[in-house]
């Protein structure tokens, strides 16, 4: 196996690590990499990052960091923030003149409470109905993120629940899943938005794709899937073989120009990302913020092996 193949699982596991989470989150040189893919801590930074942004002909999505939560004033606040946040969009919404909406929010699950006992499913539901009936007032949409495999279906289940009120609702599925084939037939259907990605969590190979070409050859037959399917996929990777595959299963399925978008995360493939849209192309940026952003970071440190190079030899300098 690879060095970089060796790395990924380590990093996924200290994701997940709450003393690495120490370790990494005092470090003076952390920050550099954090600003990369992180678009600051206060809702004003996000705001001017997603301004700019959209100067560039690019669409926004953004996410409060935060995941976990297993205190209920912490997810209330959550829920705050999102409304807050929906507020200081408005303004910038009121451009869109057609389906399509150039600002979303991107929501998980189990920062709204999801993880509670007893009545966690319900209260993330609950929570989530709020910040879509706020995003309806504001002009803009909501995805709801993929976590662990273990919160799949209680995820569907809320997305089915919540769209019967918001049709519009997304959702993100995540190819490394063997049942993501599946999950993508049902969710294929008229009004439907589906974010397709690889998947960034460390899973077990009794429900994931370990090999990356089993990953890559399950996010192909999904992207048919959508693709030939009556809703809205998002295309959401940064490897051009699959964006390639994308644009030409939308030029066989006659898919037009507002039926589908490109997506791709803040702070990776800038360039090609300006690019793609003078090319023409919808593309949408995943924008993070806040301060609980070391989860999300290891994440994009494990999916990314120059950075996993630079971050330690950053870690050695600092120790």
């Amino acid at each position: 196996m690879a060095f970089s193949g060796l790395l990924r699982p380590a990093m996924l596991a200290a994701s997940r690590s709450p003393r690495m989470e120490r370790t990494i989150t005092r470090m003076p040189t952390t920050k550099k990499l954090v600003d990369r893919f992180v678009a600051g801590e206060s809702e004003q930074q996000a705001v001017a990052a997603t301004t700019a942004l959209l100067d560039s002909g690019r669409r926004v999505t953004i996410d409060y960091l935060g995941e976990d939560t297993t205190d209920l004033d912490q997810a209330r606040a959550t829920v705050a923030h999102y409304l807050r946040l929906l507020t200081a969009l408005a303004e910038l919404t009121a451009a869109d003149t057609g389906t399509v909406r150039s600002l979303e929010v991107s929501l998980k699950l189990s920062a709204l409470g999801q993880s509670l006992p007893r009545d966690g499913h319900a209260l993330a539901r609950e929570h989530a109905h709020q910040i879509c009936t706020a995003a309806v007032v504001a002009g803009a949409w909501v995805t709801i993120d993929a976590e662990d495999h273990t919160t799949t279906d209680s995820t569907l289940a809320i997305v089915r629940e919540l769209r019967a009120d918001f049709p519009w609702l997304g959702t993100v599925l995540q190819a490394y899943l063997k049942r993501t084939e599946s999950d993508c037939r049902e969710f294929s259907g008229p009004g439907s938005r589906i974010r397709l990605c690889k998947g960034a969590y460390r899973e077990p190979s009794s429900v994931a794709y370990q090999d990356r070409s089993a990953v890559d050859e399950s996010y192909l037959r999904c992207l048919r899937v959508l693709m030939d399917g009556e809703g809205y996929p998002m295309v959401a990777t940064h490897d051009p073989a699959l964006i390639d595959a994308a644009l030409r299963r939308v030029t066989e399925t006659g898919r037009a120009h507002d039926d589908f978008e490109l997506q791709m995360l803040y702070g990776i493939r800038d360039a090609e990302q300006v690019r793609l849209v003078g090319a023409g192309h919808a593309l949408r940026v995943y924008l993070p913020y806040g301060d609980q952003w070391y989860g999300y970071f290891m994440r994009r440190l494990a999916e990314r092996p120059a950075n996993v190079a630079f971050f330690l030899r950053s870690f050695g300098r600092d120790r």
